[in-house]
């Protein structure tokens, strides 16, 4: 009898410790999520797509600064010059378009003398004595510069020559010496396509660029 009390108070000694340790289930403990394997018949519906944050987006053919043909020239412009800014230098040169062309149409030639060499004045220059004598006056409006790429570059020891193309839209008018419209309308522009080539020393402590020639594209 002795015996059995003995036991009795063992067990419920040994089921005091285990509920303090463990404590009393309610039923509203947190279950824990069960894994189930994938089921291979499932219909998996598709994710959107999201662009990779390290792939670059999409070249716009108006952001191009040059065509591939040029970029061994430019990258020899590039190591001989590291000053060399491609997209400083086709601001500069849209500045000098747009400077050329819109003193060319005044006949002001002198306006550019510095900034062209002295074959490219001497055709401007003819071209607007001839229009003087033919009793001519331009009035030709610049609406906008579209485009200016480098088409091509080259260095030949120190000399640097850069070819850009400049796509444009100029309203193009002729008048005569009564200021008639014999061609042309302003509120019409056209696009035109002009390659003009500028030559620079490397090394020079003039930064600016001697136009050399111009052309226009087919």
């Amino acid at each position: 009898m002795t015996v059995i009390v003995i036991l009795a108070l063992v067990a419920l000694f040994i089921g005091l410790r285990l509920y303090s340790v463990l404590g009393e289930r309610t039923g509203h403990e947190q279950q824990q999520p069960i894994l189930k394997p994938a089921d291979p018949e499932a219909v998996v519906e598709p994710r959107a797509t999201q662009p990779s944050i390290s792939q670059p987006p999409a070249m716009d053919p108006g952001d191009m600064a040059f065509l591939p043909t040029a970029g061994p020239g430019v990258r020899a412009l590039l190591a001989a010059d590291p000053s060399f800014d491609v997209a400083r230098f086709l601001e500069g040169a849209k500045s000098a378009y747009r400077m050329v062309l819109e003193n060319y149409w005044k006949g002001d030639v002198e306006a550019f003398r510095s900034h062209v060499d002295d074959h490219v004045f001497e055709t401007f220059d003819g071209a607007v004595e001839q229009r003087k004598a033919d009793g001519h006056v331009i009035d030709n409006r610049l609406v906008a510069i579209e485009q200016a790429l480098i088409t091509a570059a080259s260095l030949d020891r120190d000399i640097a020559v850069v070819t850009v193309r400049f796509e444009a839209d100029i309203a193009a008018v002729t008048r005569n010496s009564d200021g008639e419209v014999i061609a042309g309308s302003l509120s019409d522009a056209v696009q035109t396509r002009d390659l003009w080539s500028f030559r620079r020393q490397i090394g020079s402590r003039d930064p600016n660029w001697l136009l050399i020639e111009t052309d226009e594209e087919a």
